[in-house]
């Protein structure tokens, strides 16, 4: 079957989204009150699949939003999840909760990112972060990931950039598997073709014997409870883990692509600045 083929046929795309999950057709069956049979026969092209099947199906396959309305279009049905502006009118309620939520995380940085990384919404305590970053990566739409691993954005003050660097391509490439993303994939491979970024006098801050403000960890220093940001800041280290949160049971494409990130500090020295900060 030609590609062509199998981006027109719902089955062979049902089918595609199975072996993605892992899943055998018995248990798929199992899961969707169906049978292997039934499953069979709508994977090869035998039986054409309800609408309530084919989302009875994606559900269960946990197929995101977008991708389920083209299930349903290729299967011959209409839309059923709206794809709504998040400025528009209807999203008043939504766009309010999430200011409430972004200024009540002060003086913490938190930020809204759509499903490409696009900055929606931000609170005063990411500002502090951006400190230094070149002009051109500020100018709207902002991106988390560019400005995070430009040579000119965050990169050269992260002090574990190649760790955290190898952790946002990763979180990347489990969207790209989940969601086929031809805008996910085109900035995919730009952040992940930037060159290290120099720092000033030296190599950059991830390279060993790097020298600056943070050097290493203390060797008596506590294991940290998960991968930390340690970014250096006008002379000291600050220090965060990261969060990030999405809306349960979206029935909407725009709110279903949504991300909460929030940086929570991973020391007392971090949390005790941030918050003089904002005094």
């Amino acid at each position: 079957m030609t590609t062509a083929a199998r981006d027109t046929e719902v089955g062979p795309l049902l089918r595609h989204w199975r072996e993605r999950r892992r899943i055998s057709q018995l248990e798929l069956a199992l899961r969707a009150d169906s049978s292997a049979r039934h499953i069979s026969f709508i994977e090869t092209g035998r039986s054409r699949p309800s609408e309530e099947m084919v989302l009875r199906l994606a559900e269960q396959l946990d197929v995101p939003v977008r991708e389920r309305n083209a299930l349903l279009v290729v299967a011959g049905y209409a839309p059923r999840y709206r794809e709504t502006p998040l400025e528009d009118p209807s999203m008043d309620a939504l766009r309010e909760g999430m200011e409430r939520l972004l200024h009540g995380y002060d003086p913490f940085p938190a930020l809204v990112v759509d499903g490409t990384y696009t900055v929606v919404a931000a609170n005063r305590g990411s500002s502090l972060l951006l400190a230094g970053v070149a002009e051109h990566l500020l100018a709207p739409p902002l991106n988390a990931m560019r400005i995070t691993l430009h040579p000119e954005g965050l990169a050269p003050r992260i002090l574990n950039l190649p760790e955290w660097r190898a952790d946002l391509l990763a979180q990347m490439e489990r969207q790209i598997a989940l969601a086929r993303s031809s805008r996910l994939r085109a900035l995919y491979e730009e952040v992940a073709a930037y060159p290290p970024p120099v720092a000033a006098g030296g190599p950059w801050p991830g390279e060993r014997g790097a020298g600056g403000p943070a050097g290493r960890p203390a060797r008596d220093a506590p294991t940290p409870f998960a991968l930390t940001l340690r970014i250096a800041h006008e002379g000291r280290v600050l220090s965060f883990v990261a969060s990030i949160a999405t809306f349960n049971t979206p029935m909407d494409v725009t709110v279903a692509e949504l991300a909460i990130e929030t940086f929570l500090p991973a020391d007392r020295e971090t949390a005790g600045y941030l918050r003089s900060m904002s005094l």
